[in-house]
């Protein structure tokens, strides 16, 4: 029984390799115009590369053109950002509802009485203070406190802080940090660099640095997509590089709304960064006297 399944096997691959003519004949003068040995393993062969290529052509152009686009289970630019836009409302969105339900519930503990020890039971227990004994060297905790509030105060562009002179006619602004990594270009005018770059992780939200209005939002061959913001006080903020924007031309926004997403996009960049300018008065300002970017 062996033996007989070998021979099969050996008959059926004779036959792949036997060889056949192909021959193309004039009909009207039966003249020879082509002819070709040809074996069914080559003809199977053949068959399959051809089919491989048109496979690999359509994989291709599906996935390197926006034909994939069309294809179920894709899905294209605008859908990611509006989908990334959503998630951080939605996370706003629950972080406000935290703190309204932690109001709430303090009202209604306030109302029901549900505010603490009795305020009569601990006056029987009243002892006076002995103002000879007290201590007025400052704590550890006060000193972290003091040291604390003084980092906070040194980016307020207020009169008697650090802020440059041509800001000291400003009212008290506090700044947001558009993005929290490490500052790898600074603020140098003489080469014509009137920001800074900051680098951050990919993907990561860009945030507005205080209440305005977006005046430009649009791709520039050297920035980008960039988007601008117009400020109270003639301040003007600069945001370059970014791979998406989240915000368009007479958008509202708030200081600490998202309005981008960090990427490398221009030619004047060579890795995901952004690369952000302050202006007052239309000068450009060194945005590290008032603003700390590092996390």
């Amino acid at each position: 029984m062996a033996k007989e399944k070998k021979s099969n096997r050996k008959k059926f691959i004779n036959k792949l390799k036997h060889r056949y003519r192909l021959v193309v004949i004039n009909d009207a003068t039966f003249d020879e115009r082509f002819s070709a040995f040809l074996t069914p393993l080559n003809v199977i062969s053949g068959v399959a590369l051809v089919t491989f290529i048109i496979a690999l052509a359509v994989v291709s152009v599906i996935a390197f053109t926006p034909l994939k686009e069309y294809v179920p289970g894709y899905s294209d630019t605008q859908t990611r950002i509006n989908a990334l836009n959503a998630s951080v409302k939605a996370d706003s969105l629950e972080k406000a509802q935290t703190i309204y339900k932690a109001y709430f519930d303090n009202i209604q503990n306030v109302l029901s009485g549900n505010v603490g020890g009795d305020s009569a039971a601990a006056a029987e227990d009243y002892e006076p203070v002995q103002y000879d004994e007290l201590n007025f060297s400052a704590s550890r905790e006060d000193s972290l406190l003091r040291k604390e509030i003084e980092s906070q105060e040194q980016y307020a562009l207020t009169p008697g802080g650090n802020a440059s002179a041509e800001l000291t006619g400003l009212p008290g602004v506090l700044f947001f940090a558009p993005i929290r990594g490490q500052v790898t270009s600074t603020f140098d005018p003489g080469i014509q660099h009137f920001g800074i770059d900051v680098t951050a992780d990919e993907g990561e939200a860009i945030k507005a640095v205080y209440d305005g209005v977006v005046i430009l939002a649009s791709f520039t061959s050297d920035g980008g997509n960039v988007i601008q913001i117009q400020h109270a006080n003639n301040l003007i903020s600069i945001y370059k590089h970014n791979s998406a924007l989240l915000k368009k031309v007479g958008d509202q926004v708030s200081a600490g709304e998202s309005i981008a997403i960090i990427g490398n996009s221009g030619e004047f960049t060579d890795g995901p960064h952004l690369h952000f300018e302050l202006w007052y008065n239309g000068q450009p300002v060194n945005p590290q006297n008032f603003i700390a970017f590092s996390s």
